[in-house]
């Protein structure tokens, strides 16, 4: 994928998981794009590191509680403005080992954080979104949703659940002027990840592809593919913003069999 030179002065962006990894990223480069940054995450220290990094609002919240979400988007609306962009990244990953072996507790946090977490986001910031007449959110997915051999469940659940809703989503908005993306952003070497392969294993993704992607979407110039599965290393944005017709017409950058 090119470098994106898009620019998004003025936009105002609130990123979930903004504290570390992907998301801190994805704040950085929308940051560095002239975007103005609300950063949110459950850790206090690292979203004011990065917010005080990029010059952003630092946010601390769990996904998880409805009522912190609602006065997370409340403060992001009162300091920085209305939302142009939600990137609903936050996530955690697997519980590891046997199913009937794991805690219950443990094995739904993750359904919470990731499923509930995206959706109480989303719930959150789409009236005002509406109300102003646009919006933009991108939703961080996985193949782990998705691709065979996996056998760890809680994770692989997640995903799955959000790579349909971010797909639903969108379709429930198609008639207004709020669009939804779906992203993988690949297998990016993080905290969450890093335990789980070999460091000189050849499948890492260079982690500036998922904030550019982000960066392109937020620009608006590939409304179009609203709603499909871009994965941040394999599709080449721009490659798709110009086969966008086609794209929709045989209904191609989707993560289920198709009718």
């Amino acid at each position: 994928m090119s470098q994106p030179t898009d620019r998004l002065d003025g936009q105002i962006a609130l990123v979930t998981g903004g504290g570390r990894g992907i998301g801190a990223d994805i704040a950085r480069e929308l940051a560095s794009a002239g975007a103005r940054v609300a950063v949110a995450a459950r850790t206090r220290k690292q979203v004011e590191e990065v917010a005080d990094e990029i010059g952003g609002l630092a946010l601390e919240v769990d996904v998880t509680d409805r009522a912190a979400v609602e006065r997370m988007v409340a403060e992001t609306e009162r300091e920085l403005g209305p939302i142009d962009l939600l990137a609903a990244n936050a996530g955690i990953g697997n519980v590891s080992g046997n199913l009937w072996e794991s805690d219950p507790a443990d094995w739904w946090r993750t359904l919470e954080v990731n499923v509930l977490g995206v959706y109480l986001t989303c719930r959150a910031a789409i009236p005002g979104m509406l109300e102003r007449g646009g919006g933009r959110i991108v939703i961080t997915g996985s193949g782990a949703g998705y691709l065979p051999g996996a056998s760890s469940t809680s994770y692989t659940s997640s995903k799955a659940a959000v790579n349909r809703l971010g797909e639903t989503l969108a379709n429930s908005l198609a008639e207004t002027p709020v669009r939804v993306f779906l992203i993988s952003p690949g297998r990016v070497r993080t905290a969450m990840t890093d335990p789980h392969w070999p460091e000189d294993d050849p499948g890492w993704t260079p982690p500036e592809l998922a904030p550019r992607l982000v960066r392109v979407l937020a620009s608006g110039r590939a409304d179009a593919l609203a709603g499909r599965y871009i994965h941040a290393e394999h599709d080449d944005i721009e490659d798709l913003i110009r086969r966008a017709d086609e794209i929709r017409e045989h209904d191609l950058n989707a993560i289920r069999l198709r009718r």
